[in-house]
């Protein structure tokens, strides 16, 4: 198997395992929610979110991963509040990070971008760590030899499975429930 076929799996493994465990916690619905407008942004934030992550990602691996999730959330809500005036932002992660700094990131999409206080704030940071840990120990159960391409290539995509995993339960929390219409 060559490494682009690694990484593909290893994707598809990430996905299935995040969107299962959302599902359970109740944070997505069965048929999962797609934004495209969002979607399409993905690349040029994980351009701009490299350097940061894979520099934090050897100290701090959960936030490292974690952070991408928060960072697909924020997007979701610019996207159902304002898409008009933040779609043609060229910055994004550079602006979420400087709101607080990249060390506190969290609470800046928790509570300055969605607005969660209290309890809901608590209980989506700690669903959010969760996601971060339980896609850590697939890399880890991986086994694939660190400062390789293949490590580089699994680290990126489970960046994009949490990127879109946020931006998901986002959509969820704002009400759009992709159900069947009635006949």
């Amino acid at each position: 198997m060559d490494s682009k076929e690694i990484v593909s799996k290893f994707e598809e493994k990430v996905k299935e395992d995040l969107r299962g465990f959302l599902r359970r916690k109740g944070a997505i619905d069965e048929h999962f929610p797609e934004c495209p407008d969002v979607e399409e942004k993905w690349s040029g934030i994980a351009r701009e979110y490299m350097p940061d992550g894979v520099r934090e990602f050897k100290d701090y691996p959960v936030v490292s991963l974690g952070w991408m999730m928060f960072i697909g959330m924020s997007m979701a809500y610019y996207w159902d509040t304002d898409w008009e005036k933040h779609s043609g932002c060229k910055d994004y992660y550079a602006q979420l990070r400087d709101m607080k700094g990249y060390d506190n990131m969290d609470e800046a999409v928790v509570e300055d971008v969605l607005g969660y206080e209290g309890e809901p704030a608590e209980k989506v940071t700690e669903l959010v760590a969760e996601c971060g840990a339980r896609v850590l120990s697939l890399i880890n159960h991986e086994q694939v030899e660190p400062g390789t391409d293949v490590a580089l290539g699994c680290y990126i995509a489970s960046l994009h499975q949490l990127y879109l995993a946020g931006m998901g339960m986002e959509l969820c929390a704002l009400g759009y429930h992709m159900t069947p219409m009635q006949q």
